[in-house]
């Protein structure tokens, strides 16, 4: 009779990052309705305290499966929605052990253990994991990363699906938004803080992508939680644009200076690890089974202003 009443209980890995506040902004409203629980989790102090502090937050390695078990058993959360990762492409390229580490080990501890205790988990996946020849892609694509960081996140896709539990996959394109205390940029900020200081910018009109607005994230992954959902979904936008197209959209949104725009190629650019160069996901698998429906890209950048000024 006690687990038919048990709230749900929402545990969020990565609850500093910019998606694990947006989950936790999405959830804590009703938290405070007594309609479920939410725990935030990061391996940092929590950054969350000044404008959720309702919310508990518990500091949890989730590379250390030692320290995972004990937080997981003390409080049997029936879903986990993961958002923690190491997802700067050059870092990952050039660090591979600390990414493997953070982004693939930490996966299978947590996917064992979410078996273990039944407890639906969401995983945050990505684009990379593709080669970039043919997308736009759908959920069947088959998966080719060509750099390290999207061979470390298709192994973890690998090991969620291997670990026995009940899970679903989200995958997503260039996240982009503005959070509390968040030190990393995005397209919409680096575009936008750039130009406002006046500094030139080349920007690649040579790869395309389908931007992802992280409130859009947020949602996708919290009705992939709450309906319990199995398998893997895209979830992204549905716009298909270049970096280039993106930065003219947000010059005209902030009625900035195009002229300190530079159109350039990807191979202008000396970077450690390949980029893609046509991804961009499918949606219509989840606008049909969950539901979800984005927000354009102007109507992204509209909201970014709103909420950072």
């Amino acid at each position: 009779m006690e687990s038919a009443t048990r709230l749900p209980t929402y545990l969020i890995t990565g609850s500093n990052g910019l998606l694990g506040q947006k989950l936790i902004g999405l959830l804590a409203p009703r938290a405070a309705l007594g309609e479920l629980r939410v725990v935030a989790s990061s391996r940092g102090a929590n950054k969350l305290h000044d404008i959720f502090p309702a919310v508990p937050f518990v500091t949890m390695d989730v590379t250390d499966p030692m320290h995972v078990r004990a937080v997981l058993g003390e409080l049997a959360p029936t879903n986990v929605i993961h958002t923690a990762a190491m997802t700067n492409v050059d870092a990952c390229e050039t660090e591979r052990d600390e990414c493997w580490k953070q982004n693939t080990t930490a996966v299978e501890i947590l996917a064992a253990e979410c078996a273990a205790l039944d407890a639906h988990l969401t995983h945050v996946s990505t684009d990379f994991i593709f080669d970039g020849e043919a997308g736009p892609y759908d959920e069947a694509a088959a998966p080719n990363p060509v750099n390290f960081y999207g061979g470390s996140k298709l192994a973890a896709e690998e090991a969620v699906k291997a670990a026995g539990g009940r899970w679903a996959i989200a995958r997503t394109v260039l996240v982009y938004g503005t959070a509390h205390l968040y030190g990393r940029s995005n397209i919409v900020l680096w575009v936008r803080d750039s130009l406002r200081a006046g500094k030139a910018l080349n920007v690649v009109d040579d790869q395309w992508r389908t931007p992802t607005l992280a409130e859009d994230l947020a949602d996708g992954c919290l009705r992939l939680a709450e309906q319990q959902a199995h398998g893997v979904f895209n979830i992204c936008s549905d716009e298909l644009l270049t970096p280039y197209q993106m930065a003219l959209q947000v010059v005209d949104h902030f009625g900035l200076d195009g002229s300190l725009l530079t159109r350039v190629t990807a191979n202008t650019f000396t970077q450690p690890a390949r980029r893609p160069p046509r991804t961009g996901l499918i949606i219509d698998k989840a606008r049909r089974e969950l539901g979800y429906v984005p927000h354009s890209f102007q109507d992204g950048i509209r909201l970014v202003d709103e909420q950072s000024g």
